[in-house]
């Protein structure tokens, strides 16, 4: 593996990055405050699931084509980008038969978000294009594991950091929804800030710069 040194900077790095507010965290977030602590738990799994293609990409070099094809890339983040604004929009049209009680204590809520989740980060090239330009940063070609070992291990530690983070964020958005429970004004109010964050997500995804 790579010398102490290395994986401090790496571990120190890995942390900031994590804990500074992205759009994995505001996704979260917003999947929380739309359905609940649950879904947002849900989500955040699913955001690391789907992390995991990413790195096992980054380990066998296929994160490459989107630095060789940029119209790839292109495609990959607008059908991404419109994945985002899709959900926000269908969060925005969402029947008011959930405000009873808050959507993401439904068990199908929480699968849903836990799908949706997955497909989001997969569709994220931006993760893709991290992970191939982070990692490489700390990996030793003269230590005993192989290059492609050290890419998984490093990138599992680096999906794990900002998964933690995105628990966090859920945490502390279901804090604040769990004082609204009762409204169902409130309700409809956090539903529609979640698809108002989503679209924006959507939106800022397809107009950045690669």
């Amino acid at each position: 593996m790579p010398s102490t040194e290395l994986l401090v900077a790496f571990f120190a790095t890995t942390a900031i990055f994590a804990y500074i507010p992205g759009p994995a965290m505001l996704y979260a977030a917003a999947q929380t405050m739309a359905r609940g602590r649950w879904s947002g738990l849900m989500a955040a799994l699913g955001i690391h699931l789907g992390g995991y293609v990413h790195v096992f990409a980054a380990a066998v070099g296929l994160s490459v084509l989107f630095h060789a094809v940029p119209v790839l890339y292109m495609a990959v983040k607008l059908v991404g980008a419109l994945y985002l604004v899709w959900l926000g929009v269908s969060l925005f049209r969402a029947k008011a038969q959930g405000d009873v009680v808050l959507p993401g204590i439904q068990p199908k809520s929480a699968r849903r978000a836990f799908f949706e989740s997955v497909a989001v980060e997969v569709l994220n090239p931006k993760t893709a294009i991290f992970f191939m330009a982070f990692l490489p940063q700390f990996i030793d070609a003269s230590a005993a594991f192989p290059v492609w070992v050290q890419f998984v291990v490093l990138g599992t530690i680096v999906n794990l950091m900002f998964s933690s983070a995105d628990i966090v964020c859920v945490v502390l958005a279901g804090a604040v929804i769990a004082r609204l429970r009762q409204s169902s004004r409130a309700q409809r109010l956090m539903r529609r800030a979640g698809g108002a964050v989503l679209v924006g997500l959507g939106v800022h995804v397809a107009l950045q710069k690669s």
